[in-house]
Parts: structure tokens; sequence; C-alpha cells
């Protein structure tokens, strides 16, 4: 069993998203941060994170329509083909909330936040298993 630290994958893009850094480094997390979806599904290619965390997004019929539901399909589905054990850490605004449930039809989700995140939940989703 490998002792490196748990890998973070923190997709920022949200202006309520919060900077996940402070609380990685303290739970001794190795955070890496993307500001597009494509580049962090490239880099789960090479090395497989433990953890992902997204700002959700619901389609609502727009660019979305067909088979994606929200923002986070495409990279979910790239989670589950190169990273099927991370967790997945959702956040949305609470007028997102109500449409979660759809996403978590498809996708395992280690956890939901509300936008703005709350750091103790945060703190909990992060350091759990």
């Amino acid at each position: 069993m490998s002792n490196a630290p748990s890998l973070v994958f923190d997709i920022v893009e949200s202006p309520l998203h919060p900077d996940l850094a402070a609380l990685c480094a303290e739970l001794k997390l190795e955070h890496r941060a993307f500001s597009q979806q494509r580049k962090a599904m490239a880099a789960m290619k090479k090395q497989p994170p433990d953890y992902v965390v997204g700002d959700f997004y619901y389609g609502y019929g727009n660019n979305y329509a067909g088979a994606n539901i929200s923002n986070l399909d495409v990279l979910l589905r790239s989670v589950q083909r190169f990273a099927p054990t991370a967790r997945i850490i959702v956040l949305a605004e609470p007028s997102e909330r109500p449409h979660l449930g759809k996403l978590a039809a498809l996708f395992s989700l280690h956890a939901t936040i509300d936008l703005p995140a709350d750091p103790a939940q945060l703190r909990a989703a992060l350091a759990s298993d």
C-alpha cells in the first residue's frame, strides 16, 4: 500500500467555489486545481485522483440537451473509466439542489454540498472514506 497522500482534483467553475488548497494541506491531501474539465480529464488518464470536486449546473434543456443532464456528465464518465474508486464531491448552489437526484441516479456521489460551502462539510467529505 502506498504512503503517498490522497490526490484531490478540484475543478473550479463557479465564483462561489471554495479555495480548497489550505484545507487539503491541513488534511495532508495533494491538491490540484483545474479551471477546465478537459484538463482535469487529461491529467486523470495519467494519474487517477482519490477525490474529484466539481461545481454542478443543471442543463435546463439548453446546451446539455440529449444524453447529458448537467455540466459534470462528461467529467464523471471519465472518472468512472479512469478513476473508478475516486470519491466524487459535488458543490451546487441551493437553486440547483432539486436536480442533483438526476445526477446521483447516474453516478455514485460521495457528498453533495451547497454553495457557499460550509468548511465543516468540506472537511468531513475530504476526510472520510
